[in-house]
């Protein structure tokens, strides 16, 4: 039995008018929250994200009471101490009772991709493809997005292959200097972050 059970028998204050879920925990943490959060920071020394647990944790606690306990008495805040102290006592067993996490260290500072980066150079392509010519941005359609060959491109342009080559190499040096010039290489890295 852990030692937060122990103290869940022992329920402070007569039985109140009984209150909806959520007034009784409005009413909880309006009289009691801020006292119980700042506890539990100081027993999780300083642990905010892990302080706002606990904490829930208490109320959950406290709400499966709700018919035997005041929300707004001072006399149920020992108890609300209680549990909390208890809960935090029964985290730290916990923690010291497995072996401590271990990984690579380098995998923990890897950026993880949002698809921000990936959205922005997607524009800054569309736009550098507007300073190219009509026939540049088709030829580069056909080919690279489309995936044709040189010689399927020039039948449905009705241009001759050597046309499709010439287009393609002039529109490539074209859009590789319209990304230059906005600051992008042709792989796509930021010029300054290189």
């Amino acid at each position: 039995m852990t030692a937060s059970a122990s103290t869940e028998d022992r329920i402070p204050g007569p039985p109140t008018a009984e209150l909806r879920p959520d007034e009784f925990l409005r009413a909880l943490y309006q009289f009691h929250g801020t006292a119980l959060l700042q506890f539990a920071a100081r027993r999780l020394e300083g642990d905010w994200h892990r302080a706002e647990d606990v904490l829930q944790e208490v109320a959950i606690r406290a709400w499966r009471h709700a018919g035997e306990l005041d929300p707004t008495a001072d006399s149920v805040r020992p108890w609300l101490f209680t549990v909390l102290r208890n809960l935090v006592i029964d985290g730290h067993r916990a923690r010291q009772a497995r072996p401590p996490e271990t990984g690579d260290p380098e995998l923990a500072h890897l950026p993880v991709s949002d698809g921000v980066d990936h959205i922005l150079t997607s524009q800054v392509l569309i736009d550098a493809l507007r300073d190219l010519r009509p026939p540049q941005r088709e030829v580069l359609m056909h080919v690279h997005y489309l995936g044709r060959s040189v010689n399927q491109t020039a039948k449905v342009l009705g241009v001759p292959p050597g046309t499709v080559k010439s287009r393609t190499y002039y529109a490539a040096r074209a859009l590789r200097e319209a990304l230059h010039s906005r600051g992008l290489h042709a792989d796509g890295r930021d010029r300054d972050a290189g």
